[in-house]
């Protein structure tokens, strides 16, 4: 639901909103990509791009339930090239914020060509994805319409490189690396910071 203020107020502000069974309504903000620059402030989700991201991700929010969750941000850190097609995937984390305090954190992969997101990796009491954990790798498992398996990894707008290691490992400089490997393959995905450090995938 969107909800409007009066322009006595503010105007033309609207307010993008759900229901999880809680004592107030959930606000459900979205932040673009930043090219180059820190994840920017969350700003509401009325436009196109960010409605059409909720719709495919909303489907998440249901583990949120009675939760005492206040409000669910989506940040768009990456955009990734599907091997074999023309298609390409949003890498999405989706940060809700208790009133308690302690933050949770959802990363989606969520291919242009479906109607929902893949939920890869589920972190709890947590600050990643906010103004005070602005750097996010992950990876999953995908396959080529010819059949051929791929471990898919992203980075947020500071990493450097991106290495894939376990059953195969191969270092990428860039934030979306495609690494070639058997279905069953068991890796891990670990990216350097181009101000130093590390950052192991959100698990």
């Amino acid at each position: 639901m969107q909800l409007r203020s009066s322009e006595k107020i503010v105007e033309k502000h609207a307010l993008p909103v759900t229901d999880l069974d809680d004592l107030a309504p959930l606000h459900l903000p979205h932040t673009r990509p930043g090219a180059g620059a820190p994840a920017r402030q969350p700003r509401e989700a009325t436009g196109a791009e960010a409605l059409a991201g909720w719709a495919r991700t909303a489907c998440s929010l249901r583990d949120l339930r009675d939760s005492g969750v206040r409000a669910v941000n989506n940040w768009e850190f990456a955009q990734q090239r599907l091997p074999g097609t023309p298609s390409t995937a949003d890498w999405v984390c989706t940060r809700a914020d208790t009133r308690r305090g302690p933050g949770r954190v959802l990363v989606q992969f969520t291919p242009s060509a479906s109607a929902r997101a893949e939920v890869v990796s589920d972190h709890r009491n947590t600050a990643l994805c906010s103004r005070f954990g602005r750097h996010v790798v992950a990876g999953t498992h995908g396959r080529s319409p010819a059949g051929a398996r791929y471990v898919l990894a992203a980075g947020s707008h500071a990493v450097e490189r991106i290495e894939v290691a376990g059953s195969v490992r191969e270092g990428s400089d860039g934030l979306t690396p495609t690494v070639r490997a058997p279905q069953s393959t068991q890796s891990r995905v670990e990216a350097e910071l181009r101000a130093g450090g590390t950052v192991s995938s959100v698990r």
